[in-house]
C-alpha cells in the first residue's frame, strides 16, 4: 500500500461505538503451520500423554484467567467455562485421543483434521449462533495447539498503553482479559455479530468491528485507524478532515448515549400513548443483568442451548432448574420467555452416537428432536415448570411447522405437569405457550396454529432464510437477505392479522426487531412486543416514544405498494431515514 494513503474497508457491526488511535497488533502469524509425523507404536502412549499436558496446562491457563476476572465482568466466566468443558468434551479430546491411537500420527496432526471435521459440522448449520460455536472450537484447539508447540501468544492483559486491537480474531478469553482504561476498541479479521467476542465486546462497550477479512494485513502497529462500530466502518490511515468529522461524531455519539441510557427505564410509549414492550435476548443466563440494567421489560427470549453446548452430557432437571429458577427470581415480577431446546442433532449426537444429515438446517433440529427424545424434552419441561413457580414464565416453542407438533408439545407438557403433581413438587402449570413462527409453513397455517397458543413470537432470522432460500452467512448471498422483501413483510402482516383475528399477541425476537430503522414498519404491522439484544433496549425505546403509532399504521400500508427490498428501503429511509442517525449522534 502507499505510505498513509487513508484506506476504507468495511466489516460486521458488531459493537457500537467510535475510536480512533494507534494499532496494536495481535499475533499476526498463529499457528497454521503443522507438519504431520508418523509414529511407532512404542511412541503412542507419549505422545498422547503429551496432548493431555497441553490440554491440562490450557485448563489451568482458563481457569486463571476466570479467577482473575474483575467482578464487574463476571458474566464472561460462563463463556470461558464452556471453553473449559469443550477441552474435555469427548468431540474434542476423546477424538484427538482416537486419532493418535488408530492412525499413528502426532499429536496437532490429529487435533487439526478433529477441529478441521467439527468446524464443517458447525459452519453447516442454520442458526447464526451454532455456526458461531466454531469459532469457540477454534479458539479452544488453539490453545491447546500453542501449548502443544511451545508458542507463546501476546498476553493483553500487559498492554500498557491507549491502543486499538487487531488481530485475525480474538478468543473470549483474551477479549475478557481487556483492560478498558487501556483498550480502545478492536477490529477482528474473523468473528460476528452471534460470536461470544462480540457479546463480551457489546457487554464491555467498547466499539468493536469483526470480520474484516484482511484488516490484519493492511494494518500496521501504531498505524492511526478509525473504529465506526456502529456502522462496520475501519478507516486505516486517515486524512486530516476524516479525523475532523469522526471526532465529531464520536463527541455527538457519546453525548446521545449518556442522554439514551439515561431514560432506559423509561417506558416506551409511542406519542399517541401506544404502549410497546421491549424486551431483552439472552443466552447466557447472566445475561439477565444486562437487561435489566438497560431498563428491559423483561426476556422476551431465552436461549436454553447453552448448558446443553457446554455439558459432555444431558444436563439434569436440577441443574437446569438451578438457571432457569435464578434467571426468573432476578427479573421478576417481569416475564420470563424460555425457548425450548433448539439443538442441532449433529450436536446432540455427540452425547449418543453418531448422527450423518446431509443438511442439518432442515433436519432433526429444535422441536423435532425434542419430540424424538421424550426423555429430553419431558427433563427441560419439568425444570421450566418449577422455575415458573419463582415468577413470570412464558414457554416458547422453535421451529414449529404444523399443527400436530404443537399439539404433541402441549400434551408433553401436560404430563410433565402431571408427573410434578403426583410427586408433591412445588410448580406453575398455567403459563402462557407460544410458537416461533420462522418456517414459512407456520406463516400459511397461522390461523389454525392461533388457535392452540398463547402468542406468537416472530424469529425473522431464519424465517428470512428460509423464505428467501438465503444463507446469510454465505458471502455470494448473503446481500440478497433483505428484511424489507416485500414476501418478508406480506409474511409478518399475515401473522400479525391472524394473531389479531383470535385475539393473541405477537412479539419479535429476531434481529429485525433490534433495529431502530425499522421500528416505524413494525409497530404499523401489529408487533406489540420486541425483543432484542440488550445493548439495543435503550436505543429501540428512545425511538418508540418518537413515534406516532397511527402514521406507523399508514406508513406499513404504504410499503406494500413497494414491488422490492430496494423501493421498500428508499421508501423507509425517506420517511425515518433520521432514525438512525438520531439514536446514534442526537
Amino acid at each position: 500500500m502507499p505510505e498513509n494513503k487513508e484506506i476504507v474497508l468495511r466489516g460486521i457491526a458488531a459493537a457500537p461505538g467510535i475510536c480512533i488511535g494507534k494499532a496494536y497488533l495481535v499475533d499476526r502469524e498463529g499457528v497454521n503451520v503443522i507438519r504431520r509425523y508418523h509414529l511407532a507404536d512404542a511412541e503412542l502412549e507419549d505422545e498422547k500423554d503429551r496432548f493431555k499436558t497441553a490440554v491440562k496446562k490450557s485448563t489451568e491457563e482458563l481457569r486463571s484467567i476466570i479467577e482473575e476476572t474483575p467482578e464487574d465482568f463476571r458474566e464472561h466466566a460462563a463463556i470461558l467455562e464452556t471453553h473449559v468443558a469443550l477441552l474435555r468434551d469427548k468431540m474434542l479430546y476423546g477424538k484427538a485421543i482416537e486419532r493418535i491411537e488408530e492412525e499413528k500420527i502426532n499429536a496437532e496432526w490429529a487435533l487439526k483434521n478433529v477441529v478441521s471435521e467439527l468446524k464443517g459440522m458447525f459452519s453447516s448449520m442454520s442458526d447464526a449462533y451454532f455456526r458461531e460455536r466454531a469459532a469457540d472450537v477454534v479458539h479452544v484447539s488453539d490453545r491447546i495447539m500453542r501449548n502443544l508447540i511451545g508458542k507463546e501468544r501476546v498476553n493483553i492483559k500487559n498492554i500498557d498503553k491507549r491502543v486499538i486491537l487487531v488481530a485475525t480474531d480474538l478468543s473470549p478469553a483474551e477479549t475478557s482479559q481487556i483492560q478498558l482504561e487501556r483498550i480502545k476498541g478492536f477490529v477482528t479479521d474473523g468473528g460476528g455479530v452471534t460470536s461470544h467476542t462480540g457479546i463480551i465486546a457489546r457487554t464491555l462497550q467498547i466499539p468493536a468491528v469483526l470480520g474484516l477479512n484482511n484488516a490484519s494485513r493492511i494494518i500496521r502497529n501504531d498505524d492511526i485507524i478509525v473504529v465506526d462500530g456502529t456502522d462496520g466502518t475501519l478507516i486505516v490511515n486517515p486524512r486530516d478532515y476524516t479525523l475532523v468529522e469522526y471526532e465529531e461524531r464520536k463527541s455527538r455519539y457519546e453525548r446521545q448515549k449518556s442522554l439514551i441510557t439515561r431514560t432506559g427505564r423509561h417506558s416506551a410509549a409511542t406519542k399517541d400513548n401506544i404502549h410497546i414492550q421491549v424486551m431483552g435476548n439472552i443466552e447466557l443466563p447472566e445475561e439477565v443483568f444486562l437487561v435489566r440494567d438497560n431498563g428491559g421489560n423483561g426476556i422476551g427470549l431465552y436461549r436454553t442451548e447453552f448448558q446443553y453446548l457446554q455439558s459432555s452430557g444431558f444436563p439434569s432437571e436440577d441443574e437446569l432448574f438451578d438457571k432457569y429458577r435464578d434467571v426468573v427470581e432476578i427479573m421478576a415480577p417481569h416475564p420470563v420467555t424460555i425457548r425450548t431446546l433448539d439443538i442441532n442433532g449433529d450436536k446432540a449426537a455427540s452425547y449418543t452416537g453418531s448422527l450423518d444429515e446431509a443438511n442439518p438446517a432442515l433436519g432433526l433440529r429444535a422441536i423435532r428432536y425434542c419430540l424424538t427424545r421424550p426423555d429430553v424434552f419431558r427433563t427441560q419441561l419439568r425444570a421450566i415448570l418449577r422455575a415458573a413457580a419463582f415468577g413470570s414464565v412464558r414457554i416458547l416453542f422453535p421451529m414449529i411447522s404444523g399443527l400436530n407438533e404443537v399439539l404433541e408439545a402441549k400434551k408433553f407438557l401436560a404430563q410433565a405437569a402431571g408427573s410434578l403433581a403426583e410427586e408433591g413438587k412445588t410448580f406453575r402449570a398455567d403459563i402462557e405457550t407460544g410458537i416461533m413462527i420462522e418456517v414459512p409453513s407456520a406463516v400459511v397455517i397461522a390461523d389454525l396454529l392461533a388457535e392452540e397458543v398463547d402468542f406468537f413470537s416472530i424469529g425473522t432470522n431464519d424465517l428470512i432464510q428460509y423464505a428467501l432460500a438465503i444463507d446469510r452467512g454465505n458471502r455470494y448471498v448473503s446481500h440478497l437477505y433483505q428484511p424489507l422483501h416485500p414476501a418478508v413483510l406480506r409474511m409478518i402482516r399475515q401473522v400479525t392479522a391472524a394473531a389479531e383475528e383470535k385475539n393473541i399477541r405477537v412479539s419479535m425476537c429476531g434481529e429485525m426487531a433490534g433495529d431502530p430503522i425499522y421500528i416505524p414498519v413494525l409497530l404499523g404491522l401489529g408487533i406489540s412486543e420486541l425483543s432484542m439484544t440488550p445493548q439495543a433496549i435503550p436505543a429501540v425505546k428512545n425511538t418508540v416514544r418518537s413515534l406516532n403509532m397511527g402514521e406507523c399504521r399508514d406508513f406499513s400500508r404504504e410499503i406494500f405498494s413497494k414491488t422490492g427490498d430496494r423501493e421498500a428501503r428508499e421508501f423507509l429511509d425517506k420517511h425515518y431515514g433520521y432514525i438512525t442517525e438520531q439514536i446514534y449522534f442526537g
